[in-house]
């Protein structure tokens, strides 16, 4: 969704809202401050004892932080176009924010971690039963990938539209390929059809 307003006589800019996705881990906060232009908002806490048994930490055992509420991230495109990230906390605890979140969203991007590629199952599944665009971007933490692509979008049961791309997050230009990745797909969408009136 766009939104532009005037602002003293000028033009406010349109604003775009794009959704990260993904399980807990994968690495959403690490996408979103990867291509902010802006130091991202956080709301991470560190992990304690009280998510022992709660969150599932096999094969991120190194993680010491997790997103409670959002990250929030900001790319200005043009002085006419600005696009706002907004990362989603990945534990099962905290999904009923994303029903607030989605709100306004363009489209979106589930991050998978092919060590754990179940863990983003239900982001999957969030986007779809919502008919909101969205690509899939395989994290391969550090450079690792033991799965083919094939192996990855058949594991995930995903439309064969939706583009998938594999690479680092940490990396700003892989961040902005799966976000033009993004937009080449919401281009080649079909419009939908306008309300009839009356």
């Amino acid at each position: 969704m766009t939104t532009s307003h005037s602002t003293g006589g000028q033009p406010a800019p349109a604003a775009v809202k794009i959704l990260i996705a993904g399980g807990f881990g994968v690495g959403k906060t690490t996408l979103v401050g990867a291509v902010s232009e802006v130091a991202p908002l956080r709301t991470e806490e560190y992990l304690t004892r009280a998510s022992v048994g709660v969150d599932d930490l096999a094969g991120i055992d190194q993680k010491d932080t997790t997103t409670v509420a959002l990250d929030f991230g900001r790319i200005t495109v043009s002085p006419e176009l600005v696009v706002y990230l907004f990362g989603t906390p990945g534990q099962e605890r905290f999904w009923f924010m994303w029903n607030d979140l989605v709100n306004g969203a363009l489209g979106g991007v589930v991050i998978a971690d092919t060590r754990r590629l179940e863990s983003s199952f239900a982001s999957i599944d969030f986007f779809e039963s919502r008919d909101i665009p969205f690509v899939v971007a395989i994290n391969c933490f550090h450079g690792l990938n033991t799965r083919s692509p094939a192996e990855i979008r058949a594991a995930l049961d995903l439309d064969p539209q939706v583009p998938m791309l594999v690479g680092d997050v940490r990396e700003r230009l892989f961040g902005r390929d799966v976000l033009l990745a993004l937009v080449d797909h919401l281009m080649s969408l079909p419009m939908p059809s306008p309300a009839p009136v009356g």
